[in-house]
């Protein structure tokens, strides 16, 4: 069996748990329901937690309400401002509804902190969160069907200086309209993505940051990180490396899209273990590829179709960029090797100049 095939398997069976038949189906342990100004916190048993006009207070309710092991089905629609609601341990929360959020600033909209065995199979939202949903020190967590339809903020974020998360996974994010990230994460050890899927980014599609054991489906972005120097799949910040300070291959993507916007692949700041199946990509308006003091980068076939140069670098202040392989065919754009890497491997196709080592 490939490579390529076995982060597949494990993907496809890490994210069996997230299946659900449809949204709020069966009888969750607390619903809410209503519209306008009209809402509804019911309990399993017909018990009624809440009633009145505030969207928020009913989720707050239904929260408050949850124990672990419960499943909280949100049927209403409504706006919960710049407020952010709190996600114990060991519950469901199924966002059937569209919630509309504001911006509250270093807060996300959803938050859920130092918690286990909490999943999202389903959640649509709107709105200018400072971030949609905010995570750290979360062991078990699992994203679903997550679709964020924003007019700015960051979509999903795992907090840099909080505790670390393990055996995290998302089934298909799709992110429109973030003026930040779609998805950022920081220190996770295990994350399994079937799709990430973002339109209209202001910064990165997927940005990988001190994360290792990572298998990746498809990234695919279009206008993401236009006029900057963000990618629509970047790693940075020692992506890959692991706890001995090597970069033995844990991170795997098997496909990576981009059209228009900025870079569409980049790798920098001492990251790398990966291997990339395939990638398409097309007039990206920066570099196309950059690879930039990274260790053991794998691309293992597809195409580039104009746009910005590929492109082999590095910067004085880390290690030179060594052990990549890149096997492309790449047409109406370039192909760039400076400062020579060590134990750099081009295969190339296509009408592409190179100036390679």
């Amino acid at each position: 069996m490939s490579k390529l095939t076995l982060p597949l398997l494990t993907l496809t069976l890490a994210l069996t748990r997230h299946v659900h038949a449809q949204c709020g189906a069966g009888t969750p342990d607390i619903t809410v329901t209503g519209s306008s100004s009209s809402f509804t916190t019911t309990s399993s048993s017909g018990t009624q937690l809440y009633t009145g006009s505030s969207y928020l207070e009913a989720l707050n309710q239904a929260l408050s309400a949850a124990t672990s092991g419960q499943r909280l089905a949100v049927m209403a629609s409504g706006s919960i401002g710049a407020s952010t609601l709190t996600l114990p341990s060991g519950i469901t929360f199924e966002g059937c509804g569209t919630i509309d959020v504001a911006n509250r600033a270093g807060y996300g909209a959803i938050e859920a902190t130092d918690t286990e065995d909490v999943n999202i199979p389903y959640l649509t939202m709107t709105g200018d969160p400072y971030f949609g949903l905010r995570f750290s020190g979360n062991r078990n967590l699992a994203l679903g069907e997550i679709t964020m339809n924003l007019s700015g903020g960051l979509g999903i974020r795992f907090d840099r200086d909080r505790a670390a998360s393990s055996n995290v996974s998302m089934d298909t994010i799709t992110v429109t309209g973030a003026g930040s990230h779609a998805v950022e994460t920081w220190n996770i050890d295990g994350l399994t993505v079937n799709s990430v899927i973002a339109r209209d980014v202001g910064e990165c599609g997927l940005l990988l940051q001190a994360t290792t054991n990572a298998k990746v489906g498809l990234v695919d972005g279009d206008n993401v990180a236009a006029g900057t120097g963000y990618a629509t799949f970047r790693m940075a910040n020692n992506n890959g490396q692991t706890a001995d300070g090597g970069y033995s291959t844990n991170v795997y993507v098997d496909k990576v899209v981009s059209r228009g916007g900025g870079r569409g692949i980049f790798c920098v700041s001492q990251s790398g273990a990966v291997e990339i199946g395939e990638i398409d990509l097309a007039d990206n308006g920066n570099n196309a590829i950059l690879i930039e003091n990274c260790y053991n980068v794998v691309i293992k076939g597809g195409k580039v179709n104009g746009g910005g140069e590929v492109r082999i670098s590095a910067r004085d202040e880390f290690p030179n960029t060594s052990d990549v392989s890149i096997t492309l065919q790449v047409d109406g754009t370039t192909v760039k090797e400076s400062p020579c890497g060590d134990n750099i491997s081009w295969t190339l196709t296509g009408s592409a100049e190179q100036s390679i080592c």
